[in-house]
């Protein structure tokens, strides 16, 4: 918000946090008390909070926050849906609603703004930091959320760095991958943040445990895939089913063609017939390349003679 606006103002104030602090433990408290105020330090601010008991205090945010909220839930009903095709698009969306809420305050922002103190060379640190050591399962825990990794990081103990949307993963000074961020429902369920790239060799070596293994939904990297696994199911003893599976995805993998072979699967599957995994690699193989015709000319050997008598020539001058 502050980049947003330009510059710092010269105090902030919050109310007495009692409702954030209420469920949080010891070390949590001091935490939170610690990052604010290095917050307040690295942009200059004096920090403050509203006097106890006195509830009008509140009521200038805490409107416009309930009425910025209702402007959000009425612009999702005039848009019919509340899906997005990802992130980015849902940010906009907000974006746009925030700044037609803010567009009436514009005077009043140009008249503050003069008064405002610069900001600084760099933001401050917007992530929280942990370390996790990645399992035998291929993945790690974090805040009831399980995310797979690369199988060649197994056993290995990472640096997380958490931000609202995303993970970024460091083993040492060296960065790894980032990772889409999730959160528990709040039901006690473990969700899962899974990536077929990362536990396909595993599979390949025991196929069978994609029958019972606990993220297989989310394994599925597109509809089609869960299709056709519910159908070979359905058709073949599991451990044929399973291995087949596994191929798909091995083949969706080594040949870059997810999307392609997601769409000769829904062919096969609306024709009433199961996938061929040789005829499917036949047809996503790489493509024959014919070696050229080289060519090459040999110099005659008497120009090597003239060069070296020409080097004796040159000694005994």
């Amino acid at each position: 918000a502050l980049w947003s606006l330009g510059g710092a103002p010269h105090n902030h104030r919050s109310d007495s946090l009692s409702a954030a602090f209420r469920n949080l433990d010891a070390d949590a408290k001091v935490d939170l008390t610690k990052r604010y105020e290095e917050l307040c330090a690295h942009y200059r601010m004096t920090p403050t909070r509203n006097n106890k008991g006195v509830a009008h205090e509140n009521g200038s945010i805490e409107s416009s926050h309930g009425h910025l909220k209702s402007a959000i839930r009425d612009a999702l009903l005039m848009r019919g849906s509340r899906d997005f095709d990802d992130l980015v698009a849902y940010r906009a969306f907000i974006d746009e609603i925030v700044g037609r809420h803010n567009a009436r305050y514009l005077t009043r922002i140009k008249a503050e703004r003069a008064y405002l103190q610069e900001l600084p060379e760099r933001r401050a640190t917007d992530f929280e930091e942990v370390v996790v050591t990645v399992t035998r399962s291929g993945g790690f825990t974090l805040r009831q959320v399980f995310y797979t990794v690369p199988s060649r990081l197994i056993g290995h103990r990472l640096r997380v760095r958490i931000y609202d949307d995303r993970l970024e993963l460091f083993i040492g000074g060296t960065h790894l991958l980032n990772l889409q961020r999730a959160r528990a429902d709040g039901t006690g369920k473990r969700a899962q943040v899974v990536n077929y790239h990362h536990v396909i060799h595993s599979l390949r070596k025991k196929p069978m445990a994609l029958l019972h293994l606990i993220y297989r939904d989310k394994l599925f990297p597109r509809q089609e895939y869960r299709r056709t696994f519910d159908r070979l199911l359905e058709e073949l003893p599991d451990k044929q089913a399973c291995k087949a599976m596994v191929g798909l995805l091995a083949l969706a993998h080594d040949r870059v063609c997810e999307r392609e072979l997601a769409e000769q699967l829904a062919e096969i599957l609306d024709a009433g017939e199961l996938p061929d995994i040789a005829a499917l690699r036949r047809l996503f193989s790489p493509a024959a390349v014919e070696m050229p015709d080289v060519s090459v000319h040999l110099a005659p050997l008497n120009g090597y003679e003239a060069l070296i008598g020409t080097a004796y020539a040159g000694e005994g001058a």
